[in-house]
């Protein structure tokens, strides 16, 4: 069976349900709380889970009440949290995620330990056991570190780099990338030069205009699913675990855009960062 690793941010998400997203010196009323794991790498490493591929997990919490808790999800769900290092004098970060009735999601975010780990924090073996290295927003350096890694033991490198592509400096990553995953507001910045010098395959999201897939000469879109938005949290993350738990399972680029676009639209219609991703709810969506 096909395994992944994800590497990048496990987080600890607090998710405020608002009537409307404040403007500066504005108040809005919060209509429901919850706490729970959440991260871009946690998030996209549950929903391969949920569809049955076996996952490894790279990230840092702190060894708090957070961090705890985030593990027992993660185990509960099915991913190898061997990798994941526990910092004994550091905080699980925690992000808040203010989101209102259309869906829309505004992030404040305590970064705590969430980059703590390194490229050498992942064994060899592990590596070596994988077919795919789906990298997130991470520290740059590390980022390249394991691709550089990744490339040598003739694994896959997928990067999705989300909100800080532009505010840091990811070149090298970019370079080194099979796969890339861009929004449309990461494509504007970044899109020019991974087409000159980066990733073979790059996946764009147009949220809810679907997406598209652009490998050489071919470009293949797919127009998504019409559902009713509730929480926009993980959708990005649960639209990479589609594309990547079809394309290891031997599916072609326009099969895997289409199970992508799914699984994004299975967590836009659900709240919070984290859904039941199930090859049986694709297949509604996907009439099969």
């Amino acid at each position: 069976m096909p395994r992944v690793i994800c590497a990048g941010h496990v987080n600890w998400d607090i998710t405020l349900r608002v009537d409307h997203l404040p403007v500066a010196d504005g108040e809005a009323a919060i209509q429901h709380q919850t706490g729970a794991g959440g991260g871009s790498a946690a998030n996209v490493a549950v929903a391969l889970a949920g569809l049955g591929i076996p996952v490894s997990l790279l990230g840092s919490v702190g060894d708090d009440d957070h961090g705890r808790a985030t593990r027992r999800e993660l185990a509960q769900t099915g991913v190898d949290c061997d990798p994941v290092q526990t910092v004994t004098d550091g905080e699980t970060a925690v992000k808040y995620l203010i989101v209102d009735g259309d869906g829309e999601v505004m992030v404040l975010g305590q970064t705590g330990v969430n980059e703590a780990f390194r490229s050498g924090h992942l064994a060899d073996e592990t590596l070596a056991a994988a077919d795919v290295l789906h990298l997130t927003s991470q520290h740059p350096e590390t980022a390249a570190r394991l691709a550089e890694r990744a490339r040598e033991a003739g694994v896959l490198v997928s990067f999705d780099p989300g909100r800080r592509l532009g505010q840091r400096d990811y070149t090298a990553t970019l370079a080194l990338a099979d796969v890339l995953f861009l929004n449309d507001r990461e494509a504007a910045m970044a899109l020019d030069d991974v087409t000159d010098h980066g990733a073979e395959t790059v996946v764009l999201k147009h949220g809810p205009r679907g997406a598209e897939v652009r490998a050489g000469d071919e470009t293949l879109t797919h127009p998504g699913f019409p559902v009713q938005t509730v929480d926009t949290t993980g959708a990005g993350d649960a639209f990479a675990a589609g594309f990547l738990a079809s394309r290891v399972q031997g599916d072609d680029d326009d099969e895997a855009l289409a199970v992508a676009n799914a699984c994004g639209a299975l967590a836009a219609r659900s709240p919070g960062a984290r859904v039941d991703v199930s090859w049986t709810a694709v297949a509604e969506l996907l009439g099969h």
